[in-house]
Order: C-alpha cells, then structure tokens, then sequence
C-alpha cells in the first residue's frame, strides 16, 4: 500500500494548502470531502502564509545578492589595510618612523600584522589605522604613501557601508524566517486535518486507485515503497 507523507518545505506547505482550498471551492455543495469551517481556516492561514513564504524568499535573495559585492569590499579593504600597516611596521624597521609612533594606532611593538580575516576585527583595526595616521600627520609626521591614508580610506568606507547593509540584510533575513518557522506548524496540523478528512470521506470508493486518484485531487501526496514500485512495473509488463 503507498503511504502519504506531509509536505516537509514552504513550497509544498503552500501548494497543498492552495490545492485543497481551490478544489473545495469548485465543488458543488454537499459534495466538498472537507467541513466548511476547515477550509475557511485554510484559506484564512494562506493569505498569511504564502506572503510570509514571499517575503522570506525576497530577504534572502537580497541577501545573496549584495554578499557578493560585499566579499568583495571585505578583500579590498583587507588588502589595503593590511598593505598600509606591513608599510608602517618597514618604515619603523627603517628608522623613518619612531617605534612609540605605533601607539597612535593602537598596534603592538613587535611587527606582526594583526588578524584581519574576521569582518569585525577589519572594521575595528581599519578604524584606529586611519585615525591612527591622521593624529600623526597633525603631530608633524610625514605621511605614509604607498598607499596613502586617502586611499585605505575609500575601500574602508566602502566596505563598512557594505558591512552595515549586510548586517541589515541578514537582519531581516533572520526575522522573515522566525516568522515563517513560527506558522510552519499550524500549516502542519490544517494539511494533516484536511488529508484525514478526505481520505475518510474516500474511504469506501472503490478500486484503490480511483480512491487514491480522488485523494490526490485534493493535494494529498502518496510514495510508493520500492518493492510496490518493481511490483507495479512487472504487473504492467505483463
């Protein structure tokens, strides 16, 4: 015997809801396998639901679509400033610029480039590296080039404006999915009340298949276990 299995995504939750409430609204009355205050529930739960679904889908796909341009401010900010602080520590080594100068910036004694692979480690480090240069220009140092301070600065910004949109994206994202997630069990509970209620209005029609047939106008979904589906094939066969 096939077994039926409740929807397990959005989609299906949405289609067997839209299936069943369709089908109930075509058929003629005393005829409708699913009581009147079922259906009007499921109606009712759909025009929040399916809404929902949508705009989880959109937030997502808004999501996705500004990361990639995102990942690459991340790699461009992280290269010029990691850039700029390997030419700090050389021009250090070189005794152009005094080793207590690096406190400005907030940078350790020792030449070691701090770990900027962490998105918010490269908004904290970008930050002190600008501020950094910009206290030791007004002290009278000369500025770093190769690159300039001006030049960190507008890959830095542009990657925090991205960094910000991110978060915001990721936000909504994570909110649109708590409210969907939310409903999932209730879209549950109508597809499992609606599927009981047609399969006992069926329960009597004869062949099997023309009851599953009747079962399955009403968006009720049934799988075949592999041994039924050889047996099927060989009876077909012959």
């Amino acid at each position: 015997m096939p077994y039926r299995r409740l929807p397990n995504t959005d989609y299906a939750r949405i289609r067997a809801l839209k299936t069943a409430v369709e089908k109930g609204d075509l058929s003629h009355d005393g005829q409708v396998p699913i009581a009147y205050n079922t259906l009007f529930e499921a109606r009712t739960f759909l025009q929040k639901f399916e809404p929902a679904q949508s705009y989880y889908a959109q937030c997502y796909a808004n999501q996705v679509r500004a990361a990639k341009k995102h990942q690459q401010n991340v790699k461009m900010a992280r290269l010029y400033v990691s850039h700029f602080i390997q030419v700090l520590n050389m021009a250090v080594v070189r005794k152009e610029i005094k080793s207590v100068a690096k406190e400005l910036y907030g940078l350790p004694v020792s030449n070691a480039v701090p770990d900027l692979q962490n998105e918010a480690a490269l908004v904290e480090w970008g930050r002190k590296v600008i501020e950094g240069e910009e206290r030791r220009k007004l002290l009278g140092g000369v500025p770093i080039y190769n690159p300039n301070i001006a030049r960190v600065k507008v890959y830095y910004d542009q990657f925090v404006d991205s960094y910000e949109r991110q978060r915001n994206l990721q936000t909504l994202t994570a909110r649109s999915l708590e409210k969907l997630t939310a409903m999932r069990k209730r879209a549950d509970e109508l597809i499992l009340n609606i599927w009981n209620q047609v399969e006992a209005n069926f329960q009597y029609v004869t062949p099997n298949e023309s009851r599953l047939d009747m079962c399955r106008s009403y968006g009720l979904v049934y799988y075949y276990r592999s041994s039924e589906k050889k047996k099927e094939e060989s009876e077909k066969k012959c």
